[in-house]
């Protein structure tokens, strides 16, 4: 798959899971350095935010986009994937005022291989938000053609209601 940064093309390392498939395994780093994986999002439908670097200005509001919903609906997670550093993460959300949005580092590229995200010549994910139900299932993919845009955010959060 394609996608392209200020209109230059650029190849994910693979095809992105289609709605209806298991989310695949995968592990990220959460501020402490702790491992999340894939299984311990089972239970509660799951909303993935993926930007590309937290520090340029559509990550950041796509990042708080979705930081201002995260208290709405205390039934679900939310996660924002990033291929920064834990430091860099924390360091956004300190200046950022950015509290409830748990910011994970995919720093080891597993999340960006497992989905088919990475951009391996930038070290980048390709901006997406997805949406799985408790079990794991995608129920919502949007994988963004232009890096540089933002997503659509409110069908992201309706995709996420119709699982509360």
């Amino acid at each position: 798959m394609e996608v392209t940064i200020n209109g230059e093309v650029r190849s994910l390392v693979g095809n992105p899971p289609a709605v209806g498939e298991e989310m695949p395994h995968f592990k990220v780093f959460d501020k402490n350095d702790e491992k999340i994986k894939t299984r311990f999002l089972f239970g509660k439908p799951t909303l993935i935010s993926v930007v590309p670097d937290i520090n340029t200005s559509v990550c950041s509001i796509q990042t708080k986009k979705f930081n201002e919903e995260v208290d709405k609906y205390t039934g679900a997670n939310f996660l924002t994937v990033s291929t920064n550093t834990i430091a860099d993460q924390q360091k956004w959300c300190a200046a950022e005022n950015v509290e409830h949005m748990q910011l994970v580092s995919d720093h080891e590229e597993s999340f960006g291989y497992a989905l088919k995200l990475l951009i391996p010549e930038e070290g980048i994910l390709a901006r997406s938000v997805w949406v799985m139900d408790a079990e794991g299932k995608i129920t919502y993919r949007e994988i963004c053609p232009e890096i540089v845009a933002e997503p659509d955010y409110d069908a992201a959060i309706a995709a996420l209601k119709q699982l509360l």
